[in-house]
């Protein structure tokens, strides 16, 4: 395992706390505001950080994401099960993620010694945060240049895997909602058989306690599994059969256990 969380050496078997009282929507708007707040100051934090090597941006990142962790158990009553963090292999690694919310975003960069996020190349052109992406070496992708994207992304990610970094790229390219029909982008499989790397399947149900497009954070526990490496080798088609195949398993087995129990449930 590599890029340790503080307690998530083994998958929590406790109970979801129920946090403050008050209703979903309160506890909601308290987070929304304690969440904003704290990303105000990290951002001044990283400023420090701009003249450093990427890996001092990383480490405010992912400390950054450990906070939010923090704010969501104690004040919206979430919790996190991280299951199979032991199959986490060293070095470099393509990261495909389901991407059902925000928390992903910056829940998993901990998980990871040297993470960098396939991202919109947008977002590399926003004052202030695009510096930081920038800074901790992202991979920007034109989604409107097609072919030339592809061909850009997999020049940048031999460059980053060279530097022994794990990819995280969402397979689906955008967030959907649980239980909603998978919708996988080419994009991964020929990054997998273009740059000869391993590829790490991450299931998760995050979507259940934090809904896209919604303000509203439900009590809960966001299930996380980590999947058998996929290793090199494999046929572009035959690869993303297989990654499709066993991350919609298993996540459709998280949501199940999730819905079992009243987490989500407004009030």
């Amino acid at each position: 395992m590599t890029g340790a969380v503080p307690g998530a050496d083994r998958a929590s078997r406790r109970a979801p706390r129920s946090g403050p009282t008050g209703s979903i929507a309160l506890r909601s708007a308290a987070f929304n505001l304690a969440f904003y707040l704290t990303l105000v100051l990290y951002l001044l934090v990283a400023l420090a950080a701009l003249p450093f090597p990427r890996h001092a941006m990383l480490g405010v990142a992912k400390s950054w994401g450990r906070t939010n962790l923090r704010l969501l158990r104690a004040i919206c009553g979430i919790e996190v099960e991280w299951r199979g963090l032991d199959k986490i292999p060293h070095g470099p690694l393509i990261v495909a993620s389901k991407h059902q919310s925000v928390w992903e975003t910056f829940a998993l960069l901990p998980l990871f010694a040297d993470p960098t996020f396939i991202v919109k190349r947008e977002l590399m052109w926003l004052p202030v945060f695009g510096w930081y992406m920038w800074k901790a070496d992202m991979i920007p992708v034109d989604r409107g240049a097609r072919s030339q994207a592809l061909a850009d992304m997999t020049v940048r990610a031999r460059i980053e895997l060279d530097r022994d970094r794990q990819i995280i790229i969402f397979p689906e390219g955008t967030r959907r909602a649980p239980g909603a029909e998978p919708a996988y982008k080419f994009g991964v499989a020929h990054l997998y058989g273009e740059t000869g790397a391993a590829c790490l399947p991450v299931a998760l149900n995050s979507g259940l306690v934090w809904p896209r497009r919604s303000f509203r954070r439900h009590p809960g526990i966001v299930r996380v599994e980590i999947l058998d490496p996929i290793p090199p080798g494999l046929d572009k088609k035959e690869f993303l059969d297989r990654l499709q195949r066993e991350l919609e398993a298993a996540t459709a087995r998280l949501i199940a256990e999730g819905s079992r129990v009243p987490e989500g449930k407004p009030d």
